[in-house]
C-alpha cells in the first residue's frame, strides 16, 4: 500500500502480518499512521518518503506487527454491576468459596449486602449446592452470590426476603426461582428471576461506573485490544460513553447490539432498529442480540435433545415461533453466538446458512476438564462432550468464526484467549491435559480470528469512525 505525504507515525518492526489473503505486503516491515490510522505499509526503505521532521518513529526491530485484536463479545457496563463483591473465579473447591467470601465479610460495614461473583459449579463438585453456604458466612447479613455465566445465582435467605420472594413467581420466559419443600431453596436460574435481587441492591454511583468502566477499557487497551462488541445495551449506557467521551476518548472503539430478551413484544423490534447508527466518536449501536436459551452449566441450554439429567429441552422463548419472527424484522445477516457443542449434521448446517459464529476458547479451557469430570461435561454425556467447541473444524470447513472473552464470565486476556485457543488447556498449567486438542488452531489462525475476523462476520456502520479498525490492517 502506498501513501503520499509525510506520516504523523511510522512504526517499523522485523514483519508485519495483515491476515489479507493476497501476498502483496509480505514484505511489509513497517505501517504508516496518518492520523491515528493505518493507511500504508512497506518495507524501512518504501516508507522513508512517509517521515518528516515531525514524524514519531518507534522502531521494533525484533516484534511483528499485527492487526489490533477484537473482543467481539463483551458486557462491559454489565460487568461493573456484575463484578462487585468478593472475586471467586479462582475458587476451586468449597473450602475456596468460603475462605474468600469471610474475607469479603471482614471488608463489610454492618449494613452492607455480601456480594460475590465468577463462582464456578465445579467447585462443588458433583455434590448439589450445600443450602448452608452462604448462611455459613454471611449469618444473617443479606448475601447474593453470582454464577460465573450469571445464568444462575444464589441468594440467602436474608435476601430472598428482603427482595419478596416467595418461590411462587411466574415469569415470561424460562427464568425460574427454584423450589424445595420448604419454599424457595435460594438457588436463582436465568435473568428475570435474578433481576428479584438485583431490584433491591443499592445501585452504584453514576460517576463511580463512568470511571470503573473507563478503567475497564483501558485494561482492554493495554492488553493489546483495539475494539470490542458490546452485547446488550444498559438503560444508561448511552450516557455513559457520552459521559467519558465529554473528557476524553474511548481507550478502545465499540459496537453494541442490544439484547432483544425473550417474550419481549414486537413492538420492541421498531424500538430497537430505531436506535442502530446511533453513535459517539469511538461507539455505535449496530445490531440486536437475540437471546434464545440458556446455558449447559445450568441446565437451561436449548439441545436438540435432553442432557444426561434430563434438563434443556426447551428455548427460554415458551413459544420458539416469535423468535423466528423477530430473526427476520431485524436483518438477513447473524452471528452465532455460545454454539458450545455440535454434532456433524449441524455442523454442515452451519457451512451452508451463510452465517458466522463466535466462540470463547476460554470456555473450553478454564471450565471443563479432558476427564469430562466437569459439570458441563456431565450434563452433557461423552457423546456430546467429543463434539464440544468445535473452532478448528469451523475453520476448516470455511466458516467466519471470531474469537471473544465474553468478559466478565471469563478473562479478557489478549494472550490468554489465543494460547487457550492453540493449546486446549489453560495456558499458565502446562500440566493439565488439553481438552479435544484436534480442535486447536495454530498461531496464525487464532490471531486472524481474534482481530480482522470481526469485521467479516459484521456489516459496517459508514458514518462511525469505531468501525474503521473492525475492516483491514
Amino acid at each position: 500500500m502506498a501513501h503520499e505525504g509525510i506520516a504523523d507515525l511510522v512504526v517499523i518492526a522485523s514483519t508485519v502480518i495483515t491476515m489479507a489473503p493476497d501476498s502483496m505486503t509480505d514484505a511489509a516491515e513497517g505501517v504508516v499512521i496518518v492520523p491515528g490510522e493505518a493507511v500504508a505499509l512497506g518495507t524501512r526503505i518504501a516508507l522513508q518518503p512517509c517521515i518528516g521532521e515531525t514524524t514519531r518513529v518507534i522502531d521494533l526491530p525484533d516484534a511483528v506487527i499485527l492487526p489490533g485484536f477484537v473482543d467481539s463479545h463483551i458486557h462491559p457496563v454489565f460487568g461493573i454491576k456484575l463484578t462487585r463483591g468478593a472475586d471467586l473465579s479462582r475458587c476451586r473447591t468449597l473450602a475456596g468459596v468460603e475462605s474468600t467470601l469471610r474475607a469479603e465479610v471482614t471488608r463489610l460495614a454492618a449494613e452492607d449486602w455480601l456480594l460475590g461473583w465468577g463462582l464456578d459449579p465445579n467447585a462443588f463438585g458433583e455434590e448439589p449446592v450445600p443450602p448452608t453456604v452462604l448462611s455459613s458466612v454471611a449469618g444473617e447479613r443479606p448475601a447474593f452470590i453470582r454464577f460465573f455465566d450469571d445464568n444462575a445465582a444464589l441468594a440467602s435467605d436474608a435476601a430472598l426476603t428482603l427482595g419478596g420472594v416467595t418461590g411462587l413467581e411466574e415469569f415470561t420466559d424460562g427464568s425460574r426461582v427454584v423450589t424445595d419443600d420448604q419454599g424457595p431453596n435460594r438457588y436463582l436460574l436465568e435473568l428475570k428471576a435474578i433481576h428479584l435481587m438485583e431490584a433491591v441492591l443499592s445501585p452504584l454511583r453514576f460517576g463511580h461506573r463512568a470511571e470503573a468502566l473507563f478503567d475497564v477499557f483501558l485494561h482492554r487497551a493495554r492488553g493489546g485490544f483495539m475494539s470490542g462488541q458490546v452485547q446488550g445495551l444498559a438503560p444508561d449506557a448511552i450516557g455513559l460513553f457520552q459521559m467519558i467521551e465529554a473528557t476524553r476518548d474511548l481507550p478502545i472503539r465499540l459496537r453494541i447490539s442490544p439484547w432483544h430478551l425473550p417474550r419481549a413484544p414486537l413492538e420492541k423490534v421498531s424500538r430497537l432498529a430505531e436506535l442502530k447508527g446511533t453513535h459517539g466518536w469511538h461507539w455505535v449501536v449496530e445490531g440486536v442480540k437475540l437471546m434464545i436459551d440458556g446455558t449447559i452449566d445450568n441446565g437451561t441450554a436449548w439441545l436438540h435433545e435432553p442432557n444426561c439429567l434430563g434438563e434443556s429441552p426447551a428455548s427460554l422463548l415458551l413459544n420458539p415461533e416469535q423468535y423466528r419472527r423477530a430473526l427476520t424484522e431485524y436483518a438477513a445477516t447473524h452471528r452465532i453466538e455460545h454454539i458450545e457443542t455440535k454434532t456433524d449434521a449441524v455442523l454442515s448446517v452451519f457451512v451452508t446458512s451463510k452465517g458466522t459464529t463466535n466462540m470463547q476458547p476460554t470456555h473450553c479451557t478454564l471450565f471443563t476438564k479432558a476427564d469430562e469430570s466437569d459439570n458441563w461435561s456431565r450434563r452433557l454425556g461423552h457423546e456430546h462432550t467429543e463434539h464440544g467447541l468445535r473452532t478448528r473444524d469451523l475453520v476448516s470447513a470455511g466458516m467466519p468464526l471470531a474469537l471473544r472473552s465474553d468478559w466478565p464470565v471469563a478473562p479478557s486476556d489478549t494472550v490468554g484467549i489465543l494460547a487457550h485457543a492453540q493449546l486446549r488447556r489453560p495456558h499458565d498449567d502446562p500440566d493439565a491435559t488439553p481438552i479435544n486438542p484436534n480442535q486447536a488452531l495454530d498461531a496464525l489462525r487464532g490471531a486472524d480470528r481474534g482481530s480482522v475476523s470481526h469485521g467479516r462476520s459484521c456489516p459496517r456502520h459508514p458514518r462511525c469512525r469505531c468501525c474503521r479498525g473492525h475492516h483491514g490492517a
